[in-house]
């Protein structure tokens, strides 16, 4: 069974940085595709940036080019590094890992990032 855990959320001003991060247990965690979702107020979840094992990654285009995510396999741990933060990255954000047909079957219970305007 795998086990995952966030930190890192907070309340921040826009424009402004915050990294999360996400820290796997269990004999598979090294080797899980793992994702960043969040889930605004009153929306979806969504998927925002994802990264393999052997740290390919890619993002959706809502946040390309602000949010970086990388993983340290030695730690079991997955970060998402968010820059320019707008009041629209405001959600709860949730790190998800993959199984081995492709679906997010193991989920953490999530961090609150707040931006203001």
């Amino acid at each position: 069974q795998v086990h995952l855990v966030e930190s890192g959320g907070g309340l921040v001003q826009a424009g402004e940085s915050l990294t999360l991060s996400c820290v796997a247990s269990g004999n598979i965690a090294g080797f899980l595709t793992i994702g960043w979702h969040r889930q605004p107020p009153g929306k979806q979840r969504e998927l925002v940036a994802q990264i393999t094992p052997g740290s390919s990654s890619n993002y959706d285009d809502s946040v390309a080019g602000r949010f970086s995510i990388s993983r340290d396999n030695a730690k079991n741990t997955v970060y998402l590094r968010m820059s320019s933060l707008k009041p629209e990255d405001t959600a709860v954000y949730y790190c998800a890992g993959m199984d081995r047909w492709g679906s997010y079957d193991y989920w953490g219970q999530g961090t609150q990032v707040t931006v203001s305007s």
